[in-house]
């Protein structure tokens, strides 16, 4: 759906990069919205007083000295719809988050609530209050004529370097390569326009540049608004963020755990550039802005980057990075079989690789996938290639499929050629017949699995027959090589099968696919199914359920459909959903699928191996891979999405006969199970160079995170032939928290030099089941009956009887969640925050409105007790009244969580283990009871739902303890920075609030 709607911004010639440009802006004036209680808005022209100490509007009915708010009366400035005013249903779809902020003064906390006509004029009012809030009446010289800032110095000392001739003045051809070398994302040509633009207007025209110029130009194209804006807020004095300021950004922004100064100096003395600055612990605009696009500060969480998971589980619990028969780098069966192909997907961490034999005309197996014979590859050139390249990107088992179209004698050269050329790295050992799973990554580390046919038990001979694989049929079809007789009923006769390359197939025995039922009763752990993408399409969506409790135990491999000529690319979501671990994709085509699959893969060190999520793994679980809603004991959480701004985008690779201008916008997509599927997208940004300006917040809700991803596609809206600009792919687990630029990519994968998007990201639980709504926690609070997860009736009485000792621990656990989490939105809200929101953040603006009063009523935080009560003396304004008695309700259900968590958790697990306890005996009491058909089916369904409800509100009731136990620490902490703490001597130890909680087992 696209948006049209587009704000009016700022005259393009006027750049607010300074908060000299902000007070100026001020002083000018302009019209904003006034919003009254009673939700209607009036223009109103509003403008700061010649002196600074005021803001003023009119017209007015009250006379001139009463419309005015004095700047040293505000206590904050909000951005966005932070007050109930603004809030309130009549106003909430007029106007977008970024146009709206609000000035909190007088003693009363009393709102002046504005709406501006774009982001631009919100932030150049709210960075020009927060800095005169900030300076008070001592507005400092660098507003006007004074020192030079930290910056200034920086700046100047750079252009005395590139002054060889110490003459004051340098060609123009050098400070256009100087900017550019300082910032090397910039075209050339936008750098020379600036040039030529300043020295017309100062009439100074000719081939070299003075320092005041060049530093003029520099801070012109080099500052980015957003991030000036950014560093006004968190800094002490608006010009550069202290130790103290910048470690609060990284601890409440960013969401890192544990900084201290230390790391802090770490930071500043690698980003910032002027050396004053570095000796001094400052981290300036320039500096700030190099931090935040470096990849300390990516958006990929750095713990991925390597591998994380638990790499002991069976081989079947995993999702297994796997490539088609196409592994060449042209056309499926119309390009040439190029051997590097092979080489890059392996790079990339492909772990399962199809390699189909034919017979070659020298004797000798070939491996090909174009019609002709000059497409050929031979065998052992592949096998060498492979062996080479097996472990460079990753040390786990590697899978070859084998698929033979070739004679038996070429057969055995090949196993020949395997043994020899692999060596000790083929996996050779017999399976446990005593075993339940297949082993684990971690026990086939540095092994080569063949995944094949093989002989049956009884068959003595050098060679037998077997069934043709389907996938193989249909190959020969393509090519032309199908010699087989078809029998009856359209089944091919049986193909020849060596003994040799039989005897190289061990855990990867290919098997035919009957039906769920005979592969339940019949099917050996180390024997797997591939399915054709329309057949496991069929099942995925007539009886995924039957699907995922298939894939717990053994292996399945969905191939594309023969149907794409193109080597076009299915999705893999549609069968990971269902527990499918290897779903064959063609590599050489990018797009939208391989993005998907890309990205996926990355989260886990790019290992090519992803664990499922616990729901599909536990032996008794209920999962809908259809689930249209939150899944049982699954924490659903809400994306809360900001695209701020775009960086040095490319023009789309099609677009030849368009000007230099690109208009574009950006589509954010959640891909996962159904009811997490998604798009929105920003609008467009006009004329807008290579630097967009995009300030719009999104929200997603997201029932199975596990299974997520995210995609930033950027597009061009006024496109000739091609409208492709970018993207980038990231599974929703690897996302970091707060402010961060997305290195965007090709369509082919490939990193875009410079091509950044700068987002914020904040994550929060939706606790306690229900329907998912997407105005987000704010919007549900209060306004909707609370719905309760239950048990449900299997027809067993003994069964029902224990799950339904479960429906009070049920019920408490959700009251005690919901509770703690609804309190905090009400304290948030009052703070004037969102929910996503820290606990640190909202002690710390409380702690803010105090210092910014000269009257200011003495409110204290006690933090002798475990649970610190926030206590006034004397008189308190109304709002302040508010806050603290939300915040008393907070601590409140808070403490009532932590003391009732540990024996409502116990009821729980005491009636999952019990009902585990029946789990054996299923099968005999069900024959007892006489279930057939359908009866049997839904006894069995609400058999793992109940375990499944009763393991998932147990976990989370444990997380919401640890939560809460986490917010008090963050009091704590806060409360001693901030100076409103008293008694801080108590404060609980962070390793006993924060102790990791040992996981429930599976």
């Amino acid at each position: 759906q696209k948006k049209t709607v587009s704000f009016s911004t700022m005259p393009n010639d006027r750049k607010i990069n300074s908060a000299a440009a902000c007070i100026s802006f001020m002083l000018e004036g302009c019209e904003l919205k006034k919003v009254r209680s009673n939700s209607r808005m009036y223009s109103r022209f509003f403008v700061l007083d010649a002196d600074m100490r005021s803001v003023r509007w009119e017209p007015s009915k009250k006379d001139s000295e009463k419309a005015k708010i004095e700047i040293k009366s505000v206590k904050e400035v909000r951005v966005g719809k932070k007050t109930p005013i603004l809030r309130s249903n009549g106003l909430s779809d007029q106007f977008p988050d970024e146009c709206a902020f609000s000035i909190i003064y007088g003693d009363n906390y009393e709102s002046l609530d504005l709406v501006a006509s774009s982001a631009d004029v919100v932030s150049a009012w709210v960075m020009g209050l927060r800095y005169l809030l900030s300076y008070g009446k001592h507005t400092p010289e660098a507003l006007g004529t004074g020192h030079p800032s930290l910056r200034t110095s920086w700046i100047s000392s750079v252009f005395d370097l590139a002054d060889l001739e110490k003459s004051g003045r340098i060609p123009v051809s050098r400070a256009v390569q100087l900017i550019k070398a300082l910032n090397p994302g910039m075209k050339v040509s936008t750098i020379e326009l600036k040039f030529k633009e300043l020295q017309k207007a100062s009439e100074r025209p000719g081939a070299e540049v003075a320092c005041e110029l060049f530093v003029e130009a520099y801070c012109e194209l080099c500052t980015r608004p957003e991030i000036f804006f950014l560093l006004v807020q968190f800094s002490s004095n608006k010009e550069y963020l202290g130790l103290k300021d910048l470690l609060t950004f990284l601890e409440v922004e960013q969401g890192m755990e544990g900084v201290t100064e230390e790391k802090c100096l770490e930071i500043i003395s690698k980003y910032e550039p002027s050396k004053e600055g570095r000796e001094k612990g400052y981290l300036a605009i320039d500096g700030f802005t190099r931090y935040l696009l470096s990849s300390d500060c990516s958006i990929f969480d750095p713990q991925h980057r390597q591998v994380c998971q638990d790499m002991a589980q069976p081989l079947s619990h995993y999702y297994i990075s796997s490539a088609h028969s196409a592994c060449p780098l042209e056309d499926n069966f119309w390009g040439r079989s190029d051997i590097s192909g092979y080489v890059s997907a392996l790079g990339l961490g492909c772990r399962s690789i199809e390699l189909v034999l034919w017979d070659g005309p020298e004797g000798e197996p070939v491996v090909y996938t174009g019609p002709s014979t000059a497409s050929c590859v031979p065998f052992h050139a592949v096998v060498e290639l492979i062996d080479q390249h097996a472990f460079a990107a990753s040390s786990y088992p590697l899978i070859l499929c084998l698929v033979v179209r070739c004679s038996a004698a070429q057969q055995r050269l090949a196993a020949q050629c395997l043994r020899k050329t692999l060596g000790e790295k083929l996996y050779l050992e017999p399976p446990d017949p005593a075993a339940s799973y297949l082993p684990s990554p971690e026990q086939l580390k540095g092994r080569i699995l063949i995944k094949g046919k093989k002989l049956p038990p009884g068959c003595e001979d050098s060679e037998g027959e077997v069934s043709d694989e389907e996938e193989g049929r249909e190959l020969a079809r393509r090519v032309g090589q199908e010699d087989g007789e078809v029998a009856e009923g359209g089944v091919l006769r049986r193909v020849r099968l060596s003994r040799e390359l039989s005897e190289l197939v061990s855990l990867c025995q290919a098997v035919p696919f009957q039906d769920f039922e005979s592969s339940r009763r019949g099917q050996h752990y180390w024997e797997m199914c591939s399915f054709s993408e329309v057949e496991a399409g069929r099942f995925a969506n007539e009886c995924p359920a039957e699907l995922v409790s298939y894939n717990k135990r053994f292996l399945s491999r969905v191939y594309p459909s023969p149907m794409r000529i193109d080597a076009s690319n299915m999705n893999p979501q549609d069968f990971w959903k269902c527990g499918c671990q290897m779903v064959a994709m063609n590599y050489q085509t990018p797009g939208l699928m391989m993005d998907l699959n890309a990205g996926w893969f990355r989260q886990n060190g790019a290992c090519g191996y992803v664990l499922r999520p616990a729901i599909m793994r536990e032996e008794v679980s209920y999962f809908s891979a259809n689930a249209k809603d939150s899944l049982p004991g699954v924490p659903a959480q809400l994306l809360h999405l900001k695209v701020i701004s775009g960086q040095n985008l490319p023009k789309p690779k099609g677009s030849g006969a368009k000007g230099e201008v690109v208009e574009p916008y950006v589509c954010a997509e959640i891909h996962g199970i159904p009811a997490d599927c998604a798009e929105h997208r920003t609008k467009t940004a006009l004329q807008s160079g290579d630097n967009p300006v995009f300030d719009e917040s999104l929200e997603f809700q997201i029932n199975l995170p596990e299974l997520a991803v995210l995609r930033f596609v950027v597009l061009d809206d006024d496109y000739i032939g091609d409208e492709f600009i970018a993207q980038y792919t990231i599974p929703f687990e690897c996302l970091q928290p707060g402010y961060r630029h997305v290195p965007l990519q090709s369509l082919s994968g490939e990193p875009l030099p410079h091509a950044t998007l700068f987002v914020h990201v904040a994550i929060t639980d939706r606790r306690g089941g229900g329907r998912g709504h997407r105005r987000g926690l704010a919007g549900r609070r209060g306004r909707r009956l609370r719905e309760y997860t239950s048990t449900k009736a299997t027809g067993i009485k003994a069964i029902d009887e224990v799950f339904r000792t479960a429906t009070q621990p049920l019920r408490e656990a959700t009251d005690l969640r919901e509770n703690v989490q609804n309190a905090l939105v009400s304290f948030k809200e009052l703070c004037g925050l969102t929910p996503a929101a820290n606990m640190k953040q909202c002690i710390l603006t409380v702690a803010a409105w105090l210092l910014h009063s000269d009257s200011a009523p003495s409110v204290t935080l006690n933090l002798a007790e475990q649970y610190p009560p926030m206590e006034a003396q004397g008189p308190i304004p109304e709002l302040l009244r508010k806050v603290l008695t939300a915040y008393e309700t907070m601590i409140q259900t808070s403490r009532t969580l932590i003391e009732s968590a540990d024996a409502v958790h116990s009821k729980l697990i005491q009636a999952q283990q019990a009902g585990m306890d029946f789990h054996k005996e299923l099968h005999r009491i069900e024959a007892k009871e006489g279930l057939r058909g359908r009866k049997l089916q839904k006894a069995l369904e609400s058999f793992a739902w109940n375990i499944t409800v009763l393991k998932g509100q147990a976990d989370l009731l444990k997380h919401a303890k640890a939560e809460a136990l986490d917010n008090l620490w963050q009091i704590h902490n806060a409360g001693q920075s901030c100076g409103i703490g008293r008694n801080g001597l108590a404060s609980p130890e962070p390793s006993r609030l924060r102790a990791p909680l040992e996981p429930i087992p599976e």
